[in-house]
């Protein structure tokens, strides 16, 4: 196959984001007929079809959103390439400090208790380095979709769940392991029998499964938005949840915690990144942080 020119690259991501031929056209500076003629051509190359095409746009194949998200990454190689070689440069033969852009997805409990400590500490030692966080939910393709689809260098995710945090080319890394426990009113006198609040984006299939076993559990009544909604609505008596730790660090006197026993469900939350990533200084060094947070 004829290799596809890093300009090639970036029509293709903008053809996928802006939803269009024209649009693309626009961002990056063409005519619409010189980036139709690109993607035929990159097609072509390619030997697959990469987007429908119909009077509301252009939206991308299976194979298309394959094909962008290599093309995200690799472009982003580009961007960590000139990065790097500048800092060890000024550094010399003993290498620099990391430095530019490191973009991160993370769900929203992992965003706000495991993330800040460990960015204080990698940008205290590189101060060169400059997070971007995207909160994303847990849904779907989650935070290893985004990472995927190159648009994050490395994500915080529930593993053991999700399709795409074992997708050929991601490599994952457990960070902690993190019980789940009973949240209630505080003082209920049988908390048991209130009615159950959950959201989206909690538990995995093996938690799920015991979940299934337990017949005190009943199906949840009430969904919320997020955990700390749940919380709230625990706190003020409208039901009980089960919930992991990190969830629980925002519990406050009103609700009650009551652990599960031993063989109560557990979750791994870890990270995700591909090898290209994480050969980098600014991902490696992050991984280290968030290895040495404690739990």
């Amino acid at each position: 196959m004829a290799e596809l020119l890093p300009q090639e690259l970036r029509i293709l991501v903008a053809v996928a984001e802006t939803g269009g031929f024209t649009a693309a056209a626009g961002r990056l500076g063409l005519t619409q007929s010189a980036v139709s003629h690109a993607v035929r051509g990159i097609e072509t190359k390619v030997g697959a079809v990469l987007f429908e095409r119909g009077r509301s746009g252009a939206s991308p194949t299976a194979a298309g959103e394959r094909a962008v998200g290599h093309a995200r990454r690799i472009l982003r190689m580009y961007e960590v390439l000139a990065q790097e070689a500048r800092a060890a440069g000024r550094a010399g033969p003993q290498g620099g400090a990391a430095e530019g852009v490191l973009r991160i997805a993370a769900f929203r409990s992992a965003a706000l208790h495991l993330l800040p400590p460990a960015l204080e500490r990698l940008t205290a030692r590189h101060p060169g380095i400059r997070p971007e966080v995207r909160v994303v939910r847990e849904l779907g393709a989650g935070t290893a979709g985004e990472v995927l689809a190159g648009r994050a260098d490395l994500a915080l995710a529930t593993l053991g769940g999700g399709p795409d945090e074992t997708a050929p080319g991601l490599l994952t890394g457990v960070l902690r392991q993190e019980a789940y426990a009973l949240v209630h009113p505080a003082g209920h006198p049988d908390p048991k029998a209130l009615p159950l609040l959950d959201w989206d984006e909690n538990c995995g299939s093996y938690t799920r499964d015991w979940w299934r076993s337990q017949d005190w559990i009943p199906r949840a009544t009430v969904k919320a938005e997020d955990d700390a909604m749940v919380l709230t609505m625990v706190g003020r008596g409208l039901g009980m949840a089960i919930m992991p730790e990190l969830s629980l660090r925002e519990a406050g006197d009103a609700v009650e915690i009551t652990g599960l026993g031993p063989r109560g469900p557990v979750r791994q939350v870890g990270y995700v990144t591909t090898p290209e990533s994480a050969a980098t200084v600014a991902v490696r060094a992050l991984i280290r942080e968030l290895r040495s947070e404690k739990a």
